[in-house]
């Protein structure tokens, strides 16, 4: 493949009009929706068993941890595959991500205690936040930027399957042979579904193309997740430590997104830098939330891990069903509206799960509920997406991936750190503690509903 082609700008249009299955992209394309795939079944599998493993383990305290730290530690793995990808083409930075996020799941399936599960799961998220950025810099090197919006809508589809029966899969593992086979059985899967990918990179170039090392970038990305980390510990602490722990890392983290986003972005500037910042306020609305809830599940209304699971499995098919519906009927919309009637259906969630958490309403509330949170996220994401690579160039592809994954996981692994300082105040597993969570979730969604007025570019010159 020519260097011109690897970019997807000379692709011809009966290439575009036959879509991302045609001959020249079908198997990159299978090759990157398995390993989206295996990735969602990853992280909706340890959202159900993970109450079985800190029970096992003996790591209640930690369970904060084991979600928000490879978020954390996944910004270190986003920067680097940024300036990687931009400096020598995706290749070489998918490569190191896959064998990273395969490595840190062989360890956390090996886990002989919570500390060494989460040091696994901190590897696994080092190579996730590389693993995605890679993959959203290879759409931009290979589909034409008229089949962006279907690569991304088919990226939120994969999580279909996952969803449906990646956590009632999850919890049956979990009570038969084993919740570290939720681990184990991934690590050689994702490695195949890499090696369908390696043909269409061969043609990319590996050599320096004058974009430098970018090492302060890098440190605090390190900055950054060392801040988050240490507000994910403060279940250890009590009383006013909790919060004055939380208030400082929230400052540094701050401090130290500031290189790592478009400028413009901590003062909500119009266009590009607002869409970072939304795209982290709706992860972290979504999943300060859905990461609690199995917990809820099984603390509240004695569900077995399995039910639980089972329970959220209906968010990801309407994330999937509201990606496909916008792309089909909706492609029209505005930026604006779009993004409004998404975190529109994401707040009508956060209100039904603390309709469960305060008035003990019936279960089948909230899971009810979060049929409208999946579609509100399935909405949004992809919107993003599109809206990130169409305001970028491609000298800077990489960098604005590695801000928009940035912004997703650190924004949220802080939300899923301040939860463990709810949970550290209120106690685990107690009413007011998941009241805390969810009014959390409220508060983000709410802040995401004031950005989405930002999002239009004050001038569409250069767009």
């Amino acid at each position: 493949m020519s260097t011109e082609s690897a970019t997807g700008q000379d692709a011809r249009p009966s290439d575009s009009a036959a879509g991302i299955l045609n001959r020249a992209y079908r198997w990159v394309t299978v090759g990157m929706l398995a390993m989206i795939l295996l990735a969602a079944f990853e992280a909706l599998a340890v959202t159900t068993v993970m109450p079985t493993i800190s029970r096992e383990l003996d790591g209640e305290s930690l369970y904060a941890l084991a979600f928000s730290g490879p978020l954390a530690v996944g910004v270190v793995g986003m920067v680097v595959a940024g300036n990687w990808s931009d400096r020598a083409g995706p290749k070489r930075a998918l490569f190191a991500a896959v064998f990273s996020f395969a490595g840190g799941l062989l360890v956390a399936g090996l886990a002989t205690s919570m500390p060494m599960l989460v040091a696994g799961r901190l590897v696994s998220g080092l190579g996730g936040g590389g693993l995605t950025v890679a993959l959203y810099v290879l759409v931009a090197r290979v589909y034409p930027l008229a089949l962006h919006p279907k690569i991304f809508a088919a990226f939120a589809a994969a999580w279909v399957i996952p969803s449906l029966v990646g956590p009632l899969v999850a919890g049956a593992v979990a009570q038969t042979v084993g919740w570290r086979w939720v681990f184990l059985g991934v690590v050689v899967l994702v490695l195949l579904a890499m090696f369908m990918v390696v043909p269409v990179m061969r043609g990319f170039p590996t050599a320096q193309n004058g974009v430098p090392w970018k090492a302060a970038p890098i440190l605090w990305s390190i900055v950054a997740a060392v801040a988050v980390l240490g507000a994910s510990l403060v279940g250890q602490l009590s009383g006013v430590a909790v919060w004055l722990v939380s208030g400082a890392a929230i400052v540094v983290t701050v401090w130290a997104l500031r290189p790592l986003l478009p400028r413009g972005s901590l003062t909500l500037a119009r266009g590009l830098p607002s869409v970072i910042v939304l795209r982290g306020l709706m992860s972290a609305a979504y999943f300060s939330s859905d990461t609690y809830l199995p917990y809820l599940f099984t603390s509240q209304y004695d569900f077995s891990p399995t039910m639980a699971g089972l329970s959220l499995s209906v968010s990801g098919v309407s994330w999937a069903a509201a990606s496909w519906a916008m792309t089909r009927f909706a492609a029209g919309w505005s930026d604006t509206a779009s993004l409004r009637l998404g975190v529109g259906l994401v707040l009508v969630a956060v209100l039904s799960a603390l309709g469960c958490s305060i008035l003990g309403l019936p279960a089948a509330v909230v899971i009810v509920g979060w049929v409208f949170a999946g579609a509100g996220m399935g909405v949004v994401y992809p919107r993003l997406s599109v809206a990130t690579l169409r305001l970028s160039t491609p000298s800077n592809q990489g960098f604005n991936s590695s801000a928009l994954a940035i912004s997703d996981s650190t924004v949220a692994a802080l939300a899923l750190a301040l939860t463990a300082g709810v949970f550290a105040t209120f106690g685990d597993a107690s009413v007011l503690g998941f009241t805390g969570c969810f009014v959390l979730s409220g508060i983000l969604g709410l802040a995401a509903l004031v950005v989405t007025r930002r999002v239009r570019p004050a001038t569409t010159t250069g767009a």
